[in-house]
């Protein structure tokens, strides 16, 4: 019975041993089996259910809301005073994409179209859609500047047309109107005699192309063949480079379509996505690493370099004519209309932008753009995308719409796309991606942990068990000389 102790405890060694073993196995195959299990849930495969859906439309709830710079002095801006605005806002409206036309092709791409809708939110908003705000009136300012070069005379024409039809140089509409657009005679007119003048033909709005719209067809990679591709654009309407700017790094359509980017991020990384609003390419920097709802993230923002001029930033010489740093110059692409993108209220622009206007206060906080990330799967846990739309006015002699108009870059709205992983998709993503990769993880060391105790135990135990027998078979030699001792005195 004694002799069965030892190989008990040898038997818990070797399980201690090959515990050991599957815990170390487990910290070099661990790895490889999560990286594999990230493939193929963020490859784009119609066979994978979570990440097929979560790509094909968007399972989370996105929202765009609207804030107007309502302007306050009208005539003093016309008599060349300083522009003074207040915020209106926000208008939140609930976006819905869907992606329709998808086509798999052999070189492991995808196409498709995305549909994009917009439904009002009253219960989120602060006002309602007929709330009246006065902005300045792109059709006259705009053009005004756009048609300065013309003669003299045909100016003087320009001027008698807007006042045929009633344009003055500021609207004062409902934001209903403003947004997805009202009738206008003038815009008929242009439309009947200049077809192409304008970027939308029917009602004007500033947003009448967003709504029931499609962004483009896009062409992206799958990652099947190499993950560290997946997401990214291979063609966009058929176009591999754009025509709108003046060279060939600034023409480039580089990164993913800005919805979701390939795994394995590291502090290194960028994101770089092709946005067909801003016509180009846009590139988002590290910041610092965080947690959203319990899941691991990255905060990536937009470099101060994003809209900087060509003098501040060479680079961006090709987006140029440019104006102050802070400013992107979209009149290439937008009819050749004097439109600026910013960061809203000028944030990260040069000061001098925010002296030409009163009743702007930037804030990173409330006005820089952010998209946090899971970096193991690339997925956006929570985005802000911040723009801000500005109109480049002056005094342009001949329109006497124009006044004395001083020359300023005018924000007329700022507009935030916003949204974060939530619900059943956050639950599913958690588990997934979160909670089983840990459990993994902690597996191994749980494995060599509980293998190295088995091991010391038993070690323990065996030796205990040795010395025991080894002091009862001293003990019964012992006993034996002892009894021969006794027999041979009584013998004697």
């Amino acid at each position: 019975m004694a002799m069965s102790k030892p190989r008990v405890a040898l038997g818990f060694i070797v399980a201690g041993v090959l515990t050991v073993f599957f815990g170390t196995v487990l910290v070099f195959v661990g790895p490889a089996v999560i990286d594999d299990q990230v493939k193929k849930n963020t490859m784009i495969d119609p066979k994978n259910d979570l990440s097929y859906t979560m790509w094909k439309d968007l399972p989370v709830p996105f929202f765009m809301s609207v804030y107007f710079f309502n302007v306050l002095n009208p005539q003093e801006i016309l008599n060349g005073e300083k522009p003074m605005v207040e915020q209106r806002g926000p208008y939140v409206y609930r976006k819905q994409c869907r992606k329709e036309n998808i086509t798999f092709h052999p070189n492991y791409t995808v196409s498709y179209r995305e549909y994009r809708r917009y439904f009002f939110e009253p219960s989120m908003s602060v006002g309602n859609e007929s709330d009246v705000v006065t902005i300045p009136n792109m059709l006259v300012l705009g053009a005004s500047v756009m048609l300065e070069k013309l003669p003299f005379a045909v100016r003087l024409l320009i001027s008698a047309t807007f006042k045929t039809f009633k344009e003055g140089p500021f609207l004062t509409k409902t934001v209903g109107e403003l947004m997805w657009g009202y009738d206008s005679q003038l815009v008929e007119f242009l439309n009947k005699y200049l077809p192409g003048m304008l970027p939308s033909t029917g009602k004007f709005g500033l947003f009448a192309e967003f709504n029931n719209s499609n962004t483009g067809l896009f062409t992206i990679h799958t990652g099947k063949d190499e993950i560290s591709n997946a997401h990214k654009v291979d063609s966009w309407n058929g176009l591999t480079e754009l025509s709108y700017w003046r060279t060939p790094q600034t023409n480039m359509i580089n990164g993913t379509a800005g919805q979701l980017w390939p795994p394995f991020m590291t502090k290194e990384s960028t994101l770089p996505f092709y946005s067909p609003d801003a016509c180009r390419s846009l590139e988002l920097v590290f910041q610092r690493p965080g947690e959203f709802r319990g899941i691991p993230s990255y905060r990536f923002v937009a470099p101060t370099t994003m809209f900087a001029n060509g003098t501040d930033y060479a680079p961006n010489e090709g987006f140029c004519p440019c104006r102050q740093s802070g400013l992107l110059n979209v009149s290439s692409c937008r009819q050749n209309s004097p439109v600026f993108i910013s960061h809203p209220h000028f944030f990260n622009a040069d000061p001098v932008l925010l002296d030409y206007v009163l009743g702007l206060h930037p804030t990173e906080e409330e006005h820089g753009l952010f998209i946090d990330i899971h970096p193991l799967t690339g997925v956006p846990l929570n985005v802000s995308i911040r723009l801000q739309l500005n109109l480049y006015m002056k005094k342009v002699s001949g329109i006497t719409e124009t006044g004395k108009i001083s020359e300023v870059v005018m924000p007329m709205l700022w507009f935030e796309e916003n949204g974060y992983i939530d619900g059943p998709v956050l639950t599913t993503f958690h588990t997934n991606l979160v909670v089983l990769p840990a459990v993994m993880e902690y597996m191994q060391y749980i494995f060599i942990c509980l293998g190295l105790l088995t091991i010391l135990v038993a070690t323990l135990v065996h030796y205990k068990v040795k010395a025991s027998d080894n002091l009862q078979i001293k003990g019964s030699h012992g006993y034996e000389t002892q009894e021969k001792s006794v027999m041979s005195n009584s013998e004697k």
